[in-house]
């Protein structure tokens, strides 16, 4: 009965996730506050059905995170340099998408740092994936979860950061499940994201 409750909860949460996300994508001029609200909404229903882990010391923590995430930007940038050898128009997609929905104000990006690093590891990470453990092996629940995740770019036609979606939640997904650490992906999150808007950014 349990375990009947807790499918039914992924499920609508799942179903309200990508149904918000079809609005969102409609509403650009909003669009950092709307998926803020969604992912809010995640943290809390993750919050409430399932349990964190957190096994390492903080400066291990710090470390691996900074590790992580750092080689996780090196992998999508060597991606996005290698990419107009395959498809000469994937550049301009992803100009396109930035354009639109890249942070261009401080609250952007403060909604990047405090909300989206936490939310999206939390929620797919530390809610959906682990979720779907009751059902599939470790390793076939980080390639579903990942999967889902990078399907919140296919909602609106990205296909370029669908892919890259699916890569980065396989690596923090598979690195949640080696090192047990959910401080430790958000921290890889977090420098992945400094990296690709702040630091290094690709355009």
């Amino acid at each position: 009965m349990q375990k009947q409750k807790l499918t039914i909860v992924l499920l609508l949460s799942l179903l309200f996730t990508y149904t918000m996300l079809v609005y969102t994508f409609k509403e650009d001029a909003i669009f950092w506050y709307l998926y803020a609200f969604i992912l809010l909404v995640g943290t809390a229903t993750a919050l409430v059905f399932s349990k964190f882990e957190d096994s390492m010391p903080t400066w291990q923590f710090l470390l691996y995170g900074i590790g992580f995430g750092s080689l996780t930007y090196a992998l999508i940038r060597l991606g996005y340099i290698i990419l107009p050898y395959i498809d000469a128009s994937a550049s301009k997609e992803i100009s396109k998408f930035l354009a639109t929905y890249g942070p261009t104000n401080i609250w952007h990006y403060l909604i990047l740092i405090f909300i989206v690093a936490i939310g999206e590891e939390v929620f797919w990470r530390g809610y959906v994936q682990q979720q779907l453990k009751h059902f599939l092996s470790t390793n076939m629940a980080v390639l579903v979860a990942s999967c889902l995740f990078s399907l919140s770019f296919l909602i609106v036609g990205f296909i370029m950061g669908a892919i890259a979606a699916l890569i980065v939640g396989i690596i923090f997904g598979a690195l949640y499940e080696w090192k047990k650490s959910m401080p430790l992906i958000i921290v890889a999150h977090l420098i992945f994201i400094l990296l690709l808007f702040i630091i290094l950014p690709f355009q």
